[in-house]
């Protein structure tokens, strides 16, 4: 999704600064090619070294500081695809609304053609500041795009308005402004998430550690792609994406119903679920007591979902996820050609940062005939986009 855009992120001064150093790590992941510019203030906060390793560029400082076989802060403004502030302080909202051009990155800013992102970051007083909220809404009516601040305790110790917004939302933005298009309006997605959980008496259960994060995010991905898209969940704590269809879920029988009954107006599955294999063979009526014995449980298999839709597909895209711990790659296309799919997104879950639960995922792409893409550690909602990316090229192919 990021692939082949130019970005470039300025960086003011507050002590969100640090986070900034975090959203270029993301956008580097997803293919961006980052260009950072700090403010004096800045420099005081984070060192400029920090930014020129994530990014892989120089960072740029200095209004009057050489370019090479041109003017510095033209350049600067014409190259980049989308301009990110984060932080952005009540200084820089402030000189933005006002036309002032000063310092390297209010002029790049001045001059620039493409959009402009502002994610403010500043003390709850300064935030509520009658100043700074028309500055933001003057902005707003003249085209720049803001991400809202989140409300908690700040650096001051202060309560309220004004700490910078959680990484996903600001990526959420930033991939929604680079890529305007609708691609996969008038197709249908479906999308399973979460674990299934499956009863062993009224108070026990058998499931699994999936917290749904990977399928939301597709699910996500999606909707804002133009998608239909048709979310069958099993339980999970997480808030449904907007503009989905949910369906909730909770054993494995029910989501297999669920994904039948839709599937053949699908166009595209993405199977994220984390499916129980088995389910006890007899649920009692009453909660088990204790006896001071050993408790036999006897287990029945359940439908596999994902091998029924290899047989039944036609048109449609399939997409698996295989979580692995152990000969990840070999585990992975042994899945991928037993149950005929498309396309098969395996993580091993050992590793930080790819495990269940985790807002990143560390996967790798594997397709029929031997292909095999390794990606680096990307926020969840990312990794979706470049899913999504790859499920449109098979498209391509198929038609």
């Amino acid at each position: 999704m990021l692939a082949g855009k130019s970005i470039t992120v300025g960086v003011t001064g507050g002590i969100a600064a640090f986070k900034a150093a975090q959203l270029v790590s993301n956008l580097k992941a997803g293919g961006a090619s980052v260009q950072v510019i700090m403010t004096r203030s800045a420099r005081e906060f984070v060192g400029q070294l920090t930014f020129q390793t994530l990014s892989g560029n120089r960072v740029r400082t200095e209004l009057f500081e050489a370019a090479q076989g041109g003017v510095q802060h033209i350049e600067l403004a014409t190259r980049p695809d989308l301009i990110v502030v984060a932080p952005a302080t009540a200084n820089i909202i402030g000189k933005v609304a006002c036309g002032i051009a000063d310092d390297l990155l209010s002029t790049v800013i001045m001059a620039a053609t493409c959009p402009v992102l502002f994610c403010p970051a500043m003390n709850v007083n300064m935030y509520r500041n009658r100043v700074v909220r028309r500055n933001m809404d003057m902005l707003k009516e003249l085209g720049y795009h803001f991400v809202e601040p989140e409300t908690g305790r700040l650096a001051c110790g202060a309560e309220g308005q004004g700490r910078l917004a959680e990484l996903d939302d600001i990526m959420e933005k930033i991939i929604t402004l680079l890529v305007p298009e609708k691609d996969l309006s008038g197709l249908t997605v479906i999308v399973t998430a979460g674990p299934t959980v499956e009863p062993i008496d009224p108070v026990r259960y058998l499931s699994n550690r999936s917290s749904g994060k990977m399928g939301y995010a597709m699910a996500c991905a999606a909707a804002r792609r133009g998608a239909r898209v048709i979310l069958i969940s099993g339980p999970t704590s997480l808030k449904p994406p907007h503009g989905v269809e949910l369906i909730r879920v909770e054993t494995a029988l029910q989501m297999y119903d669920a994904v039948m009954e839709h599937f053949p107006g699908a166009d595209v599955v993405v199977k994220s679920a984390a499916v129980a294999d088995y389910r006890p063979k007899a649920v009692s009526p009453q909660k088990i007591k204790k006896h001071g014995r050993d408790l036999t449980i006897e287990l029945e298999k359940n439908p596999d979902i994902l091998a029924e839709l290899g047989r039944r597909k036609k048109h449609q895209i399939l997409v698996g996820f295989a979580a692995e711990t152990e000969e990840l790659e070999t585990n992975a296309r042994q899945k991928l050609e037993s149950k005929n799919l498309d396309l098969l997104v395996a993580n091993d879950v050992t590793q930080p940062g790819a495990g269940f639960g985790s807002d990143t995922n560390i996967a790798r792409l594997v397709y029929p005939g031997g292909r095999t893409v390794p990606l680096p550690k990307m926020d969840k909602l990312l990794l979706a986009h470049r899913i999504l990316d790859e499920v449109q090229a098979l498209r391509k192919v198929q038609q």
